[in-house]
């Protein structure tokens, strides 16, 4: 029978070395001089159906902030903690819910908080994987921001403390809680289409020619402790244009990845969810940077080939063209879409429409299939509902690792150069060491990756 391999397995160590890592796992960190020591487990608190919710917010950028407003306007929600490594965005929060709301400057402390039960990450994607893990560690329901991983690792390792600790889940692919959506889900999943063989998505954009510009190395500012910005990434120099928000991050590797991570789990959401995907067994990626001369170092190009059982999906990302296969005159903006290519016709859509192209008279006379999947209560509220009913909402990390887990292959494919097999029996890389190795982060010192999670 075949198992997993991955490298460096801990069960393989002296009992002495295995402690010592097994005591840095638990505390994720060997905590820096001055800086709070790691927190031990606070009791677990479980909201019941008519109790209060407390509400932290770990990473108090826009996104984040977004989220927690949604969260905070029911009135069985009490935001209590607010945590930044920039303390002008942590004290804004503070200020915001002044009566209830206590500052933190490391996410531990908050994660020892026996007053939180949940927790809203919203940092940048570098640092996903180990606070979720450190969250589920704690007992602490939480809602993650998309990219949920950067590393085929981390996102294994994140379900499987979820799944280990039995908290509840949301990753923050908000436009999965659309009427859209769930409209071209049941339009695919009548059968009116026929079988679809393949599903190709993009997200583009026009950057060029200077791209997110140049701002160069500055200082930074004395609110902000870029050490532990960085945290398990490594440590460069401060960039204003990095330290931005998201759409700034995703011009640099180290922190987000790129585009692709930063954008397909919304739109490879769509087919998964619609034509109910698994892993893909083969993931081909190419691309690199071509165009763009700025501050950033991630690719500007990215073409992905999944390949699944019967079918195949595509991605594209560019950000020097913003074409959208219309053949209309545009202005260069964002744009995005799927299409469902099927022997019938082709559905194309994107976050707030879809229309349907027949092949000849193939659909005449069909209608589209009556609404049977409910409305969403809101992204955020099905989340606090599931947080008191104990039940995974619906982009809980065991639905999202089918998203995350093909980009994150997608990512390790074009770092290779060459495609990469994927064993989705056995949740792992097939007959590629080199792959294996890199599949599973290094962090910078003092983070460890937490390989305890590697196996469900």
């Amino acid at each position: 029978m075949n198992t997993l391999t991955v490298p460096e397995d801990p069960r393989a160590l002296s009992r002495r070395v295995f402690l010592q890592r097994t005591t840095a796992l638990t505390a994720l960190a060997a905590p820096a001089a001055g800086r709070a020591p790691a927190p031990r487990k606070p009791p677990r608190r479980s909201p019941g159906p008519n109790s209060k919710i407390h509400l932290g917010l770990i990473g108090c950028g826009g996104m984040g902030r977004a989220n927690l407003n949604n969260c905070a306007q029911y009135p069985d929600v009490v935001v209590t903690a607010a945590c930044d490594v920039w303390a002008k965005r942590r004290d804004s929060v503070v200020a915001q819910f002044k009566d209830t709301c206590r500052p933190s400057h490391d996410f531990r402390e908050v994660l020892a908080r026996p007053d939180v039960d949940a927790v809203i990450i919203a940092t940048p994607p570098h640092w996903h994987a180990l606070q979720a893990i450190a969250a589920s560690e704690a007992g602490k329901d939480f809602y993650l921001q998309k990219p949920m991983t950067l590393h085929l690792g981390e996102s294994l390792a994140v379900r499987n403390a979820v799944r280990r600790h039995g908290v509840i889940t949301q990753i923050g692919t908000q436009i999965h809680a659309g009427d859209n959506y769930r409209r071209v889900v049941e339009y695919v999943r009548s059968g009116l289409l026929g079988y679809i063989g393949v599903v190709r998505t993009f997200n583009v954009m026009n950057q060029s020619p200077a791209g997110v510009g140049r701002a160069g190395r500055t200082p930074p500012p004395d609110d902000l402790d870029w050490d532990l910005w960085c945290g398990p990434a490594p440590r460069g120099d401060f960039n204003p244009t990095l330290a931005t928000d998201s759409y700034y991050h995703s011009s640099w590797m180290a922190y987000s990845g790129g585009w692709t991570p930063g954008m397909a789990p919304h739109i490879i959401d769509l087919p998964i969810w619609a034509l109910d995907l698994g892993y893909p067994t083969v993931t081909s990626s190419a691309g690199g940077r071509y165009v763009l001369r700025d501050d950033g170092d991630a690719y500007d190009h990215h073409e992905v080939l999944w390949q699944y059982p019967g079918r195949t999906m595509t991605w594209m990302s560019t950000l020097t063209n913003s074409y959208d296969f219309l053949m209309k005159s545009q202005p260069p903006e964002r744009r995005l879409g799927i299409y469902f290519h099927g022997e019938n016709g082709t559905l194309y859509a994107n976050y707030g429409m879809f229309r349907v192209l027949a092949e000849g008279d193939r659909l005449q006379g069909k209608e589209p299939p009556p609404p049977s999947i409910p409305p969403s209560p809101g992204h955020e509220r099905e989340w606090l509902d599931c947080i008191k009913s104990r039940q995974q909402p619906t982009c809980s990390v065991f639905y999202h690792v089918r998203v995350d887990v093909p980009i994150t292959l997608s990512l390790l494919s074009l770092k290779l150069g060459r495609s990469i097999r994927f064993d989705p029996q056995r949740e792992w890389i097939v007959g590629d060491r080199e792959a294996e190795a890199l599949a599973v982060p290094r962090y910078r010192a003092p983070w460890k990756f937490p390989r305890e999670y590697l196996r469900g």
